[in-house]
């Protein structure tokens, strides 16, 4: 099984190789940049280096999962717990998808965001523990982003998976320290979308995002008059309007 799996994933990384190298314009530096900022999680300090030496240990199944065995796991405390979350995933799920690099991504707010953990997501488990351990995730993720100034993707994909909607004058405070972080805006609309929210749902944002007919990568350009209507919605949705 591991075998196939590995002709795969070979196969499709020379697919996508090949079809990069024949078809895809190269990207400006500015834009790879923030590629690479946006693909940036934040490294929990809590038990680090404690839950690393667990990671190193674990061997993966027979359909490539990476799943911490119950006895190490339980004897976790939840601060180490949401460390090994939030720096492990593991449920293997490949993808093949041929994805072209984005142009101009600074100038862009997705509708989605970027994949954290590559081949892998977070398994049953872990989604469960986050959503079972809502308010004290949340603590975390405010004290460990307070403290980096940073919110990296991970904590970004907690937040969406609680559907921390809580979260928001937060975030938005958060985005407007520099207004660099799109990602900010774009777990704003799938916090919304989560909680379907009639006005943001009927909005020409939505449909262009999220429509049927939408790419994964469909976004809106960057500008005041988006950002200055993805904050009103909301905080509106926030204030239960």
């Amino acid at each position: 099984m591991k075998l196939i799996l590995s002709l795969i994933f070979i196969a499709c990384s020379l697919h996508l190789q090949a079809q990069e190298n024949k078809y895809w314009p190269e990207a400006s530096k500015e834009s790879q940049a923030y590629h690479e900022y946006r693909k940036k999680s934040t490294t929990p300090p809590y038990g680090l280096a404690k839950v690393k030496a667990l990671i190193t240990k674990i061997k993966s199944s027979e359909d490539e999962n990476l799943k911490l065995n119950d006895k190490d796991y339980s004897a976790l405390s939840l601060r180490e717990k949401f460390t090994y979350h939030m720096i492990h995933a593991e449920a293997y799920s490949q993808n093949c998808d041929v994805m072209p690099p984005i142009l101009e991504e600074h100038k862009k707010i997705f509708g989605y965001l970027p994949d954290a953990f590559d081949e892998y997501s977070w398994s049953e488990r872990q989604a469960n523990f986050m959503t079972s351990n809502k308010d004290s995730v949340i603590a975390l993720i405010k004290e460990s982003a307070n403290r980096s100034r940073r919110l990296g993707v991970n904590y970004k994909m907690a937040i969406v998976e609680m559907n921390a909607k809580e979260m928001i004058p937060f975030l938005i405070s958060f985005y407007k320290t520099d207004k660099k972080d799109h990602d900010i805006l774009t777990v704003l609309m799938l916090l919304m979308k989560k909680s379907e929210y009639k006005p943001f749902m009927a909005s020409a944002s939505f449909k262009k995002l999220y429509s049927e007919e939408a790419s994964y990568q469909a976004y809106l350009d960057f500008n005041k008059a988006n950002e200055d209507l993805i904050l009103k919605r909301a905080m509106d949705f926030y204030g239960g309007k």
